[in-house]
């Protein structure tokens, strides 16, 4: 994995091409399976599923969700629908011939089920001569609950989408739900371990199969297309093999990263996706910043577990940044003084493959993003058979907390920006403007008593933010 100055060049075009081709492929796909998992909590999929390693949905998540009282209500209204579904007639019959009770027919409707909601403040059994109403209050409840799940979910998902597979189309009328029956009915063996669920039911296989096929295929129902597919995938287990052999085999490695030619929210995915216990001979991150970059860097060293050193580069001219002068020496001081043999760099700039050239006994490893990347680079790792891989390739879920945390340390840095008033300077001019003579205790008191409790913040539909001050007699 290292790089020869001398490294050989005789590999022709397409030598190189299928090289290239070779390792992007590489680098795709992990499959993760928590959304998949979550929908197959909630639309009350058997446990024993969870249970088999070899299918998709993962028991640890249906622990987790078990104790959830939220997920677990709309889970069991999701079980009693599907279960009234498969067998509405033997229940219209045990009703209306044998005189039993919906809660006298546990070969049919789950005692269990019926009890948790019970236990969980639900009500929905009632004595009736035909079970349509019940399955009337089921829809009703699900449609009037599902929303409760909504944090369950990240962000980045079209809520709009997932939620409205949970509720049966005009479920809330006799003739909406014979219309979802008959049609469940037809396509029966399209729905995911038979559960089910409002969609178009086409054969897809198992659409729980994975979060990057279930997620492609929720926007498409809706005549969307999905495209961030780092939100619902990881790189393959051979990319993580070649990044955990190429640490092992360092006898200390070191982070360099190019904040200006990189996502700090993709690097930290990244390195929050790879085994702690296997990144331990990593000293450090070295972030070198600028003040072009994302402001979001100033926060990696919170969210990762390794050592972290930020660097602020300071411009002498504003369209000129200094960053690469200062990666190329500072490498070479890490090389040269600190014994440091293999290196991660993190960038997508081409103009580093001088830094690695020149170094030649040196170890590297590089880290790009898709979009920045020139075939050139590509090509020249390749022949000098330096392993590269994408930072954005990495499941993009990880960044979650740190995104948010960049979200609101700007928004708060800008609403300070926008609304610098100083009430006392305020109060001064109004005083000005009014001929009206206060002490400066007399402005602290009006301040406290008249003003403090009378503003407020009203943000409107289209954005905007109104700040007033209600005058009251």
């Amino acid at each position: 994995m290292g790089i020869s100055a001398n490294s050989s060049t005789s590999l022709d075009f397409s030598d190189v091409l299928s090289m290239i081709n070779e390792q992007e492929h590489a680098n795709l796909h992990g499959e993760q399976y928590d959304i998949v998992s979550k929908v197959a909590y909630l639309l009350g999929i058997n446990k024993r599923i969870f249970e088999n390693e070899a299918e998709p949905p993962k028991l640890a998540i249906y622990k987790k969700l078990e104790m959830d009282k939220k997920a677990r209500i709309i889970r069991n209204l999701c079980i009693l629908r599907t279960q009234l579904e498969h067998n509405f007639l033997k229940v219209c019959q045990g009703i209306q011939q044998e005189g039993r009770s919906i809660l006298g027919m546990p070969e049919y409707m789950p005692l269990d089920a019926m009890q948790q909601l019970s236990d969980d403040g639900i009500e929905i059994y009632v004595h009736m001569k035909e079970p349509t109403p019940y399955l009337i209050n089921l829809n009703q409840n699900i449609k009037s609950r599902i929303n409760n799940c909504r944090d369950l979910f990240p962000e980045w998902i079209n809520w709009n989408y997932l939620s409205d597979i949970f509720i049966m189309p005009d479920g809330l009328s006799e003739e909406g739900t014979k219309k979802a029956a008959a049609y469940y009915y037809e396509n029966m063996n399209c729905y995911p371990y038979k559960q089910y669920l409002n969609w178009p039911a086409e054969d897809e296989g198992n659409i729980l199969l994975n979060d990057r096929k279930f997620v492609t295929l929720l926007y498409r129902w809706n005549n969307d297309e999905f495209q961030n597919l780092s939100l619902v995938s990881d790189v393959s287990e051979k990319t993580k093999a070649n990044i955990y052999t190429f640490i092992e085999n360092s006898d200390k490695c070191v982070f360099i990263v190019d904040c200006e030619n990189s996502d700090p929210y993709s690097l930290c995915a990244a390195i929050r996706n790879l085994e702690p216990e296997r990144l331990q001979k990593i000293e450090k991150i070295i972030l070198f910043d600028d003040i072009h970059a994302a402001s979001a860097w100033e926060l990696l060293g919170s969210y990762v577990k390794i050592p972290v050193e930020y660097i602020m580069i300071e411009r002498l001219k504003d369209n000129k940044s200094l960053a690469d002068v200062k990666v190329a020496a500072r490498t070479c001081k890490e090389f040269y003084t600190n014994n440091v043999d293999s290196f991660v760099l993190v960038s997508s700039d081409s103009d580093y493959w001088g830094l690695m050239e020149e170094l030649p006994e040196a170890k590297f490893l590089v880290m790009l993003e898709h979009e920045k990347t020139s075939y050139a680079l590509k090509e020249t790792l390749i022949k000098n058979d330096v392993f590269y891989c994408y930072i954005d390739s990495f499941y993009a879920g990880g960044a979650d907390d740190i995104k948010m945390e960049a979200i609101q340390k700007e928004l708060a840095r800008s609403v300070k920006a926008s609304l610098d008033l100083n009430l006392k300077e305020l109060m001064c001019d109004v005083l000005n403007r009014t001929r009206i003579h206060m002490t400066d205790a007399e402005i602290e008191g009006f301040i406290k008593r008249k003003v403090k409790n009378q503003l407020s913040v009203d943000v409107k539909e289209d954005g905007e933010v109104v700040l007033s001050y209600r005058f009251k007699k």
